[in-house]
């Protein structure tokens, strides 16, 4: 067994397909309307299907907005270098909502990210786990 993918609602896709694409990097995979069921998947990861886990962008035509939840935590990225990472995600016009550092009561470098609809995206700095 291995994972595939994590599912996330949005909102408005184009806006969440620009974020996870522009912003963070990823490539769109693939994308599909279902007009029977009215909804759209759109699949986004930094290597293809096979070979690692990705995002499913679930688009239903008829809710612009969820709210997050309180069991939902986050999807870690792993990176180089966080304060980089975050100067860089910025700069495409994404939102940093914890700068990087060690995180509380450990070593390990971290930063947290905001999607357009409220997701967070933590990024762990390579070789300080």
């Amino acid at each position: 067994m291995r994972v595939l993918h994590t599912m996330l609602r949005v909102g408005d896709l184009d806006r969440s397909l620009s974020f996870y694409t522009d912003v963070l990097g990823m490539r769109l995979l693939r994308k599909q309307d279902y007009p029977e069921g009215r909804f759209t998947l759109a699949f986004v990861g930094y290597q293809d299907e096979d070979e690692g886990a990705v995002i499913e962008l679930t688009y239903n035509w008829d809710v612009d907005c969820y709210e997050p939840g309180t069991a939902f935590g986050h999807i870690a990225l792993e990176v180089d270098d966080a304060k980089k990472a975050c100067d860089g995600i910025r700069g495409r016009g994404g939102k940093v909502v914890r700068e990087a550092g060690p995180m509380k009561h450990g070593t390990t470098v971290i930063a947290f990210v905001e999607d357009p609809n409220g997701y967070k995206i933590e990024l762990i700095e390579r070789g300080t786990r």
